[in-house]
């Protein structure tokens, strides 16, 4: 049985996390708090596994809980988050201090979707309860020398990487190395709209190469990270002798939009220029076109169960033998680049 904490100061938010986790055969609601400091004190009488936390609150905001909470008792954690262009930043901040994963705040008429909400909230409780919480905390103290802006790659070279639980963060480590003069990369990362857009934004502040929410005809240029917009899958395209972005929202693959393997087999024509990773996630979302990719004759890898805060869809690559080498998060950007330098 998973234990679980809800953190929320709505009465009626509290009533509505509970009859939708109390669904769950294997999940029990141990205790409600209104604010953080009750929530403090619950934590040390009642143990629960997994916390639902509102990032707005009385007294103490989420945030300011959370990295307390990292600090001196790390735990799994689930925020809960409006889904909008105010509420994105801050749970994308709750990801990098710690949170495993968020949800939308459930709203009036959830009852019309209850059971899709309840699906997909038990499956993050679930999800949580296993995830490493160690993974990226020891993975950001490890130091790599910088690639040399002296290094040449091979014209045609792109990379491709494809994420999911997790993934917002083991990102952020690999474009962080990535050096100015790098090839295009192309990215499916498995998140909502609006949040997409602030993710390239926040990553576009700290990274040295350019980062933004791909659009179609996006030109694929050195130097240049293009991230697949939430609920909107990502191909590559060639026209005129250039390979393009391309969008499109048909059918979910893997049931979800924007679909790794969607991307992966995108680029299956010129596979022999690719260099291609599966990082943290849930599920197999990738793995298969990862191995299409390997066998075209494309270099390929996936991130190892210790750097991985959830080891679901690179295991999947691994055991498909789709990845050619299997490394922690951290030698990932050095791994990808290596595969495509110029001899």
């Amino acid at each position: 049985m998973i234990k679980v904490l809800i953190v929320d100061d709505s009465p009626s938010l509290r009533a509505i996390l509970t009859k939708v986790l109390e669904l769950a055969q294997d999940i029990q609601v141990v205790g409600a708090a209104e604010d953080p400091y009750e929530a403090r004190e619950m934590i040390k009488k009642l143990n629960p596994d997994v916390l639902t936390l509102d990032i707005e609150m009385p007294r103490m905001n989420g945030l300011s809980f959370l990295k307390n909470l990292m600090r001196l008792r790390p735990m799994p954690v689930i925020m809960l988050s409006t889904l909008t262009q105010q509420g994105s930043p801050a749970t994308l901040e709750a990801l990098e201090l710690g949170a495993i994963d968020f949800i939308a705040k459930p709203t009036s008429n959830v009852a019309a979707q209850l059971h899709a909400y309840a699906e997909t909230l038990h499956q993050k409780i679930r999800i949580a309860r296993q995830a490493n919480l160690y993974a990226l905390r020891t993975e950001k103290d490890v130091q790599q020398a910088p690639v040399s802006q002296h290094t040449q790659f091979k014209t045609s070279a792109v990379l491709a990487l494809g994420a999911s639980t997790g993934g917002t963060e083991a990102l952020r480590e690999v474009l962080v190395r990535l050096p100015q003069h790098c090839p295009p990369v192309v990215i499916a990362q498995h998140i909502p709209p609006v949040f997409s857009t602030s993710f390239a934004q926040r990553m576009d502040r700290i990274c040295d190469v350019s980062v933004k929410e791909a659009e179609d005809w996006d030109v694929l240029m050195p130097g240049e990270v293009f991230i697949a917009p939430g609920d909107r899958h990502l191909k590559v395209v060639q026209k005129g002798g250039r390979l393009l972005c391309q969008l499109c929202q048909s059918e979910k693959v893997n049931r979800h939009r924007p679909s790794v393997d969607v991307l992966f087999d995108s680029l299956l024509p010129w596979a022999k220029q690719v260099s291609a990773g599966l990082l943290t996630g849930m599920g197999s979302d990738g793995a298969a076109a990862l191995l299409r990719l390997r066998e075209a004759g494309a270099k390929t890898l996936a991130q190892d169960e210790a750097t991985s805060v959830v080891w679901g869809m690179p295991r999947a690559a691994v055991e498909m033998k789709a990845a050619e080498k299997v490394v922690p998060l951290s030698k990932v950007t050095m791994e990808l680049l290596s595969a495509v330098k110029r001899p």
